[in-house]
């Protein structure tokens, strides 16, 4: 069976990165005989500049037909206070795809401590998976604008938030057995009701699952203060927005971070956390280890072969540790020297 995968550069760093990315994937799924297909579509504010929509029809058909979907980065100076928007495109490809479970690990790698803005001895050891609702709250929620007042709703049901906690129980089971969820049960209706069902989906299914529940602040500083205790973090779409990003510093550099955003079958959306950082877009400045990571994530999830995405993951620390690297992390080589040389180590 054929597999198709398909590239969304997007803007700024994004089409560096998603080369990357591609040149990566190619190189794995030939160690593996895989039969893939891949193709690049128009996104983002490249797309509104040559459609006139950031998600346009021929997009969209072709991401509902793929088994798996690489988003490099979207946005940019340029579009700022147009009619249309990047970012609106990203909400729409979200919901079309219906994958409401953003994956963020975080890891600082063997070597790199003493990049991160921690002490090395508070970044030592940190591995952690955000598990973060993609598809509802205020995000998505009704809203009104004016010059006077304006308002945001945030609306959850207690579907919504247990196939998302359903996804982060799952991988505790196969990381180490723990789940914090995350909330501000204290304030907000929403909360209550996340908390509510999180314990009642633990309490039927997960019960082997160690369970914990924290406010959205005092994770904010847990995640400064002792990173290494956590292991799987839960949370709704705005907190695990900040929380995420928050988290992502801690290896080093944000060019680091990969995700995955996941629904209930195999079809999933991979995108490196960073931005489209257009001021050092074209200079072959930008890390792309994130996007690589993100390759990993789609060869586990949504093409199933965890070897390659394995293969990959063990590349990356190794090229790390033998000093290769970007200026971010202290290296000196371009975007695609750091990717001629993990391809030569794969």
């Amino acid at each position: 069976m054929t597999l198709n995968v398909v590239f969304l550069p997007g803007d700024g760093v994004g089409p560096e990165v998603s080369d990357s990315a591609r040149s990566i994937l190619e190189a794995t799924v030939a160690k593996f005989n895989l039969d893939l297909s891949m193709q690049t579509c128009a996104f983002g504010g490249a797309a509104i500049d040559s459609y006139g929509d950031p998600f346009p029809v021929e997009t969209q058909q072709a991401c509902l037909s793929a088994d798996a979907i690489f988003l490099g980065a979207v946005g940019g100076p340029k579009w700022d206070g147009a009619e249309k928007r990047p970012e609106s495109g990203l909400l729409a490809l979200r919901k079309t795809l219906d994958v409401y479970a953003n994956l963020r690990p975080v890891q600082v790698l063997s070597g790199m401590e003493n990049l991160s803005p921690l002490k090395p001895d508070l970044a030592r050891n940190i591995d952690i998976l955000i598990v973060r609702e993609l598809t509802g709250g205020l995000y998505f929620g009704d809203r009104t604008e004016g010059d006077m007042s304006a308002s945001d709703i945030c609306t959850y049901t207690r579907a919504e938030v247990q196939r998302v906690a359903r996804i982060a129980f799952r991988a505790a089971r196969e990381r180490r057995g723990k789940v914090v969820s995350v909330d501000k049960a204290n304030v907000l209706a929403t909360s209550r009701l996340w908390r509510s069902s999180v314990i009642d989906l633990h309490q039927s299914e997960f019960a082997d699952v160690e369970l914990e529940h924290m406010l959205v602040d005092a994770m904010a500083m847990k995640l400064i203060q002792c990173p290494a205790e956590y292991d799987v973090l839960l949370t709704e779409n705005l907190f695990g927005d900040i929380l995420s990003d928050e988290a992502s510093v801690l290896s080093g550099s944000i060019g680091m971070a990969p995700s995955a955003s996941l629904g209930d079958g195999t079809r999933g959306l991979y995108e490196p956390i960073h931005g489209s950082a257009p001021d050092i877009a074209g200079t072959g400045k930008a890390n792309p280890v994130g996007a690589i990571l993100s390759v990993a994530m789609l060869l586990r999830h949504s093409l199933e072969v965890p070897e390659a995405a394995d293969i990959i993951e063990v590349g990356v620390q190794q090229a790390i540790k033998a000093g290769y690297g970007t200026g971010d992390i202290g290296g000196q080589d371009s975007t695609q020297n750091f990717t001629e040389k993990l391809i030569a180590l794969l």
